[in-house]
């Protein structure tokens, strides 16, 4: 697998944006308006046979037209015209298009067509029948959504568009940001695997969220999947566990949903974390990146309860770690914080009452990496 192609979805300097349109609320506008509302920083230059008269971007009549050839393309032309569009964009060097145009199937020949077109240049192929890409920190956003994403640390890989815009809603009023949002589609030839290697290799990606439909290259998948969770955690939502609803993914995305508890061996084996439920997803997120980079050996256990304590103390020994010494001076400024009967040692009991609190360390700890403190973890992982 290569994420070579690919990289100019999450990070593009000039964008294409093919069937963009002035005309009020039709497809081309939306993602036109999107992408000026999200003030991207690149380029944008707009191909349309009719002249679209537009501030801040350069019309073209044709692909060929084009100034110069863009990192990115957003094809939403009628179906018939997308395998001509793609060997126009190959031909002047564009390696990777987002397809949102629906109607390209198998029956057809169109979906065959299309990637006729694109293999001689290498050029990757995102879609086709999805919502878009969303690239937050590189203010892109070239869906038809009505939702803006905000910028955060999860990426979330979607088979189904109206989920996508699902979740901007529900993550919209709950401050959650994200690092990079795509829509799959019909996966006719970037697939989930090549995101998944696509955000596992992204820094300003902490957790990666999935909703999947049905997997076309399993061992392509299991092989990403496994690199992915080394370095970071993995989300996935499985639609199809009942069999009308996998035979409503087949109808949907052309998808052969599978067996449910097949998928989750195959989640378990490469480290997945399957839930059911939207919450259930970024409440995972949000517990497995809160955590931090612990240097040395040595830590300070807090509990409200003795007896957990204690069960921590004993896992010390298997993890490679011992306890810290507190210095008095953190010892002091515990006593001014904790209620009058916490444990005075480490382990530290707060006792079962104690509320939430933040305590910075004392200097002469910090060589017992003993650190006690307290903040959102959303405020961490989501960026709100």
């Amino acid at each position: 697998m290569t994420i070579r192609n690919l990289l100019a979805l999450i990070n593009p300097s000039s964008l294409a944006l093919i069937g963009a349109s002035a005309r009020p609320e039709t497809l081309g506008a939306i993602v036109l308006n999107n992408v000026q509302d999200g003030c991207f920083n690149g380029t944008v230059d707009v191909v349309n046979p009719h002249r679209v008269e537009c501030a801040g971007v350069n019309w073209s009549p044709t692909v060929r037209d084009l100034p110069s050839t863009p990192d990115l393309a957003i094809v939403m032309t009628p179906a018939a015209t997308v395998p001509g569009i793609i060997a126009d964009l190959g031909s002047i060097g564009t390696r990777c298009a987002v397809v949102i145009s629906a109607g390209l199937t198998e029956a057809n020949g169109l979906r065959q067509a299309m990637l006729d077109a694109a293999r001689p240049h290498g050029l990757r192929i995102v879609g086709p029948n999805c919502l878009g890409v969303i690239a937050p920190h590189a203010k892109l956003d070239a869906t038809f959504s009505r939702t803006p994403a905000k910028a955060g640390r999860v990426a979330l890989i979607s088979q189904s568009g109206a989920l996508v815009t699902a979740i901007l809603d529900w993550a919209d009023r709950r401050g959650i940001g994200f690092s990079g949002i795509v829509s799959a589609g019909d996966v006719a030839d970037v697939d989930i695997g090549d995101l998944i290697d696509l955000f596992t290799a992204d820094p300003t990606t902490d957790a990666i969220l999935l909703y999947i439909e049905g997997v076309t290259d399993a061992a392509k998948f299991l092989s990403a999947a496994r690199a992915a969770t080394l370095r970071k955690p993995v989300i996935a939502i499985k639609a199809g566990r009942s069999p009308a609803a996998a035979k409503a993914a087949l109808s949907h995305t052309g998808a052969l949903a599978g067996s449910y508890d097949v998928y989750l061996a195959a989640f378990a084996r490469a480290g997945i974390v399957a839930v059911d439920t939207l919450t259930g997803l970024f409440d995972a997120a949000e517990i497995l990146c809160a955590r931090h980079a612990i240097g040395g050996d040595r830590l300070t256990i807090v509990t409200n309860g003795g007896g957990a304590g204690i069960l921590a103390v004993d896992a010390l020994a298997s993890a490679g770690a011992t306890l810290a010494t507190l210095s008095p001076a953190t010892l002091k400024t515990l006593d001014a914080t904790l209620p009058a009967g916490w444990s005075h040692g480490n382990p530290v009991d707060v006792i079962g009452d104690a509320a939430v609190f933040s305590v910075g360390v004392a200097p002469a700890d910090h060589e017992n990496r003993a650190a006690l403190a307290y903040q959102p973890a959303h405020q961490r992982i989501f960026g709100g």
